[in-house]
């Protein structure tokens, strides 16, 4: 019994239409230069994060003040200390500068936790300058405020302790206070020199009260 065979069917052959007709793929066009760039990028980036990552461990030693020093008032060793911050490229006034700080005053007054620079020294004091005289005071109780203290901005008032004498007036409006002496009542004042003489002659009477100036400086 004979068994028919089918012919095989050329199956590439038989395809037709638009599955015969493949459009061939063009070769990828390389690039170096996009990629040359891609790689300086990505240096770049690696570079800059390794320059901050370094420039944040940069420490430098700069002058802060530890207690308020009035305008025109001479810097001493106490009222410095040595802090150390990240360097940022502003006016501050190195810690190795910190004799010259002394030499000198301050510019406008300045409070507890400033960092100093450079442009809140000044080589002499305006307050200090022609026209200025020191007065030496020693208040009693109740004369001045507990608070009262060097860089202040005070009032000196005259308080007449006897009949006669006319009433309460003020001397000197805005009196810097230049030190305070170790015994309570004791200060150094810095007033027009005109008014000098009268507040002298009130002081030696006792006739003399000291009021704080607030938000003043």
């Amino acid at each position: 019994m004979r068994t028919s065979e089918k012919p095989a069917v050329n199956t590439a052959a038989g395809l037709s239409g638009p599955a015969s007709r493949k459009l061939p793929v063009p070769p990828r066009e390389r690039k170096p230069a996009l990629a040359a760039l891609a790689v300086l990028l990505i240096l770049g980036g690696a570079l800059a994060t390794t320059m901050l990552v370094l420039r944040s461990g940069d420490r430098v030693s700069v002058v802060r003040v530890t207690q308020q020093v009035g305008a025109g008032q001479k810097f001493s060793d106490r009222d410095l200390e040595e802090v150390q911050i990240a360097s940022d490229g502003i006016n501050l006034v190195p810690w190795s500068a910190r004799d010259s700080v002394t030499e000198g005053f301050a510019a406008v007054t300045i409070l507890p936790g400033t960092l100093l620079t450079r442009d809140m020294v000044n080589p002499a004091s305006s307050e200090l300058g022609p026209g200025k005289a020191m007065v030496g005071l020693s208040l009693k109780a109740g004369q001045m405020p507990a608070s009262v203290s060097e860089g202040d901005r005070v009032q000196v008032i005259f308080v007449p302790t006897r009949s006669g004498q006319g009433e309460s007036r003020v001397l000197a409006s805005d009196a810097l206070v230049h030190t305070t002496g170790e015994e309570s009542g004791r200060l150094t004042i810095v007033v027009d020199a005109a008014a000098a003489p009268e507040i002298v002659a009130f002081a030696s009477t006792g006739e003399i009260a000291v009021a704080e100036v607030t938000g003043a400086g």
